[in-house]
């Protein structure tokens, strides 16, 4: 017997899908490792980087007040910060940024994802322990009176 008949008498079919999987499969995990690799080297090149931002992570969930400088704010991000004070204000205490960013383009707030940027570099948009973002209306009130 040979050609496609030994093929189908002998599972050939079924071993060369296997095969191919293994290899892809391997493929791909190889793929995900070269492109992590820098991570690893980073790590074995700068320790006391990662030691800074574990240590950073357990600090309190609200930024501290007494080391921070306020943004000055022209008058368009000031009427954009309050859009987006009013939009927060529907929103729950602890929310994702993803839901806030489409009840904006929803609202019509302009330049979206920069105008936000400015929020979350200012601290006045800071993000909890468990994955999602706060608002501090005091720190708010500041960069906007000022």
């Amino acid at each position: 017997m040979y050609g496609i008949e030994a093929i189908n008498a002998n599972n050939g079919w079924a071993i060369s899908v296997v095969g191919i999987s293994i290899v892809f499969s391997g493929l791909v995990v190889l793929s995900i490792v070269i492109s992590q690799l820098y991570k690893c080297l980073d790590f074995y090149e700068n320790p006391g980087k990662f030691k800074k931002w574990f240590s950073r992570k357990n600090k309190q969930d609200k930024p501290l007040e007494t080391g921070l400088t306020l943004l000055v704010l022209t008058e368009e991000q000031k009427e954009i910060s309050k859009q987006f004070a009013l939009l927060v204000n529907t929103l729950e205490d602890h929310f994702s940024l993803s839901r806030l960013l489409g009840l904006a383009r929803v609202s019509g707030v302009k330049n979206v994802h920069s105008n936000l940027n400015i929020l979350l570099k200012s601290d006045i948009v800071f993000p909890d322990k468990e994955g999602f973002f706060c608002w501090d209306q005091d720190l708010y009130i500041k960069t906007i009176s000022y």
